[in-house]
């Protein structure tokens, strides 16, 4: 270890493995043999929706903060005090109050976040245009070719992004470095919060050896329990199969699962990203059947779905209503515009036409809305010459933005959104 290249997270001075920072005193100190060599990593902020409500409300910071729903919702995020009590992300609400009856719960504020979450993402994107959001809170980035630009390897540039985040935006974040998309997801959830953890080529084989299978990105329940069922409860146990036989088993997944055993990963960082689809739902505390009612709750989801695809700069053709009846029957409506749009008004209005259409009485226990057919931002909401009230709507809407970016979240809102 004594030779591997070592630098201090804290100044990013050269520093020797095994003892603190010799310009600051600081211990945090990274080091790996192939530390200089890796340029992909993963950044995930550290329980993102909790620690922004935490930094604007500094009362909060030692107490146990639960982001979500109340009696019929689900956790949207813990703190790490209220995770010691068990309380995990998508937990049912009242089983979180239950393992944590002190726990102090807010609602979401995702127009607030989408706000932190593009500022974010600036940053990334001055390094490398080469950032793959995953959602608001995380995405992978390609620093290839980035040292002679940022003067420094991936690694330091890295841990100089996790530091201006602390530093500007006031929350803390944990990062993977490797040479694959694979390996720098599971790297970032080693060392977590505030962590930076590396996985090399040399080591993958054996790190991923004992880590049970549902680690893998894409491996959901159902088939994590079907691999457990034929022996193959461990990526280990992938590793040793003849990969003729993974694929005679689970066809092209089986391939796909030889393969990552391998720790092999040849997917790119696209910028494009993963998303197919922004969209935002609630469970309702209570089963709600009017339509006055359902549409204050249809506003605020809208809202969310435009504050998430203006932070990505994308829009989307296809707006879709999601609702979900007493008796848990699922009803999805959906309609296509001439353009795509980002608009929460628009949004509101075309999914209101359908939302009326199905409030005849019946009870629902969710509501949602999305948008599909994702476009870049660039394309959304063209000039109507038919519809002139249009446009003023959207000159209003593009208002309101920039006074929320400047002045925050709750500066400014629309009259169906403030009514109770």
């Amino acid at each position: 270890m004594k030779n591997w290249p070592a630098f201090c997270r804290d100044c990013l001075a050269d520093a020797e493995p095994d003892a603190p920072c010799p310009n600051c005193g600081s211990t945090r100190i990274l080091t790996h043999p192939e530390l200089n060599a890796l340029a992909i990593a993963h950044l995930d902020c550290d329980a993102f929706y909790a620690a922004i409500e935490k930094r604007d409300d500094p009362s909060l910071r030692d107490k146990p903060l639960i982001v979500g729903g109340e009696v019929r919702g689900v956790v949207s995020t813990a703190c790490y005090i209220a995770r010691k009590y068990g309380v995990r992300s998508a937990m049912p609400m009242f089983q979180a109050r239950k393992l944590c009856p002190q726990a102090v719960i807010l609602k979401p504020r995702h127009s607030h976040y989408a706000e932190v979450a593009r500022q974010i993402r600036g940053f990334m994107q001055e390094l490398t245009p080469l950032v793959e959001p995953l959602s608001l809170d995380e995405a992978y980035l390609d620093l290839s070719g980035t040292e002679k630009m940022q003067g420094h390897s991936p690694a330091r540039t890295m841990a100089a992004l996790a530091a201006r985040i602390e530093r500007e935006i006031g929350i803390t974040v944990s990062i993977g470095l490797s040479h694959n998309k694979f390996l720098a997801k599971l790297a970032s959830e080693i060392d977590k919060p505030r962590g930076f953890a590396v996985i090399g080529k040399a080591e993958a084989k054996s790190f991923l050896r004992d880590k049970p299978v549902s680690v893998v990105r894409g491996a959901g329940k159902v088939l994590a329990a079907r691999l457990e069922r034929d022996g193959f409860s461990t990526i280990g146990a992938l590793a040793d199969a003849d990969p003729r036989d993974l694929a005679n088993r689970y066809g092209a997944t089986g391939l796909w699962l030889a393969r990552v055993a391998q720790g092999q990963d040849n997917r790119v960082v696209d910028p494009g990203g993963e998303m197919k689809t922004i969209s935002s739902e609630t469970t309702f505390d209570k089963d709600l059947s009017r339509l006055e009612d359902l549409e204050k709750v249809l506003w605020r989801q809208a809202e969310r779905v435009s504050a998430r695809a203006k932070s990505h700069d994308l829009s989307g053709r296809t707006i879709v209503l999601k609702l979900k009846t007493a008796d848990f029957r699922l009803r999805t409506r959906s309609a296509s515009l001439e353009a795509p749009t980002q608009l929460a008004d628009r949004i509101f209005r075309v999914a209101r036409a359908a939302l009326k259409r199905e409030a005849t009485g019946v009870r629902f226990r969710l509501l949602g809305v999305g948008l599909s057919n994702l476009a870049p931002a660039a394309e959304a909401d063209p000039s109507s010459l038919i519809d002139p009230a249009n446009d003023k709507r959207i000159s209003a809407e593009r208002a309101m933005d920039k006074i929320r970016a400047k002045f925050g979240g709750k500066a400014v809102g629309k009259g169906r959104g403030l009514r109770r």
